[in-house]
């Protein structure tokens, strides 16, 4: 009764303070240029084609950099998804260790 209790005041708990939380604004990430005041000004299609050609540029420059995605870096795609396998991978095969043996095993199973 009491796990229950204290189950129902630990959620209760999370979705109140989840409530009263200040709510935070997404900015946008390109706003355009910026004054010395604080005003915006309009990103203009002009500084949009300087900006992607110099990106561009860099990229032809320094071939063997890619696209600058690391696919196979531990912080990339597939770093994080071998981690990830790894480590839920490990949990589960503890589990399925633990459950081979024990108190509540079947019999003649291992």
């Amino acid at each position: 009764m009491n796990t229950k209790i204290l189950l129902a005041a630990s959620l209760i708990a999370v979705f109140a303070i989840g409530s009263f939380a200040p709510v935070m604004v997404a900015y946008a990430q390109y706003m355009g240029n910026v004054g010395s005041e604080g005003q915006t000004g309009s990103y203009t299609l002009e500084e949009a084609l300087e900006i992607q050609k110099r990106r561009v540029d860099a990229a032809k420059a320094n071939p063997a950099s890619g696209s600058g995605t690391p696919y196979l870096d531990a912080s990339g795609v597939v770093g994080a998804a071998i981690i990830s396998a790894a480590v839920f991978g490990g949990i589960a095969g503890a589990f399925f260790l633990r459950g081979r043996s024990g108190k509540y095993a079947a019999m003649g199973r291992g």
